[in-house]
């Protein structure tokens, strides 16, 4: 059983190989409707239909350094295992959608993890890449846009340690109301 924001980093490093500059993260956690609803969605080079059905296939990866491809299956075998839905939806020179809804209080149901991790990886992973990340709950919501950080830092790379530093923080404190 893979944390959650373990599979997040993963799908999202898929949209990073797939030259997305855009990576939107949207999570619900939701107990009055006893679910976790995660969507990742991109703007990168996507994929025909065969591909898309074949990527829900551990065993079929376009990596040249392994024989398998594990995230999005093991995702979607995650949130099928607790009655959740799963989808993924693509159009080549478009993007890509996954989706998967957990049942928040079935056994199966993996960690969330380190979310605030899985974020800041993916900001030091490219400087060029932006990131929407919207997490709710039943009584917050937390939004962290690095277009409008860039915007602010006029120049300044988002990348930089002491950048990194204060956005670890500032993410820490909207996830933790």
């Amino acid at each position: 059983m893979q944390e959650i924001a373990m599979s997040i980093l993963d799908i999202a490093y898929n949209s990073i190989k797939a030259k997305a500059s855009l990576i939107q993260i949207f999570i619900h956690d939701s107990s009055k409707l006893n679910i976790i609803s995660i969507q990742i969605i991109d703007n990168g080079t996507g994929m025909d239909q065969e591909t898309v059905n074949k990527v829900i296939d551990p065993f079929y990866t376009t990596r040249t350094t392994r024989k398998v491809g594990l995230g999005i299956p093991m995702f979607k075998e995650n949130v099928e295992a607790t009655g959740g839905k799963f989808s993924i939806k693509s159009v080549l020179n478009k993007g890509t959608e996954i989706s998967g809804e957990f049942v928040k209080d079935h056994i199966d149901t993996p960690p969330m993890g380190n979310l605030v991790e899985t974020i800041i990886t993916l900001i030091q992973a490219d400087d060029k890449i932006d990131y929407l990340f919207k997490y709710t709950s039943d009584d917050f919501e937390f939004i962290l846009d690095t277009k409008e950080i860039k915007q602010i830092l006029d120049g300044v790379a988002i990348n930089l340690p002491e950048v990194i530093i204060w956005l670890k923080n500032y993410i820490k404190e909207g996830l933790h109301k």
